[in-house]
């Protein structure tokens, strides 16, 4: 079974693909690249490059690799198969794995990786699990650490006392008089 060769794009169809291919960061990817050789315990090519990239991903076993080393038994079958749709079936494992540590707007669309439509998307989904994996699996980290809100206790009486203040957004009535409304007065004609 062959690919299916796709036309080339034109006009505003490869001016779109042009800029979401430029907003890929070929040096946060060699980052990634490296964090993910490190946790994975594999010998990967670390070329930020993006059609290395793209190549070591597209059939979802090294993301597949990725999500059992990080947290094992994730992804309990991972497909070794060349067909299309085994490969993809990969990289959907690994996106429901995902879903489960980071936000629905930092995961990419299989055919991002596959077809190579959005390299950048996928990059954004795998440095969000770098910038999680301490905290969430205990694994070394890539990236700033995430803040952490502090929570707050507040006593009865403090959460009375903010009752009785009046807001600026609800206005102020200071300076305001009734001076020059005529009630009751005809009008001039």
């Amino acid at each position: 079974m062959t690919a299916v060769a796709r036309a080339e794009k034109s006009g505003i169809a490869l001016e779109a693909q042009q800029k979401i291919h430029g907003k890929y960061d070929a040096e946060l990817a060699g980052q990634i690249l490296q964090w993910i050789r490190n946790i994975a315990a594999e010998d990967i090519n670390t070329d930020g490059n993006v059609n290395n990239f793209i190549s070591l991903f597209k059939d979802g076993s090294m993301l597949c690799k990725l999500a059992n080393s990080l947290q094992p038994g994730s992804v309990k079958k991972v497909n070794n198969s060349t067909m299309a749709f085994k490969q993809m079936e990969n990289i959907a494992f690994f996106l429901n794995f995902a879903e489960k540590h980071i936000t629905k707007s930092e995961l990419f669309q299989t055919v991002d990786l596959y077809e190579a439509q959005d390299p950048n998307a996928v990059l954004i989904c795998l440095s969000a699990l770098a910038r999680k994996s301490n905290k969430l699996f205990g694994k070394p980290g890539l990236g700033p650490k995430e803040a952490e809100g502090e929570k707050r206790e507040w006593t009865e009486a403090q959460l009375k006392a903010g009752q009785g203040v009046i807001g600026l957004q609800m206005g102020s009535n200071k300076g305001a008089n009734a001076s020059g409304l005529n009630f009751g007065n005809t009008r001039h004609i």
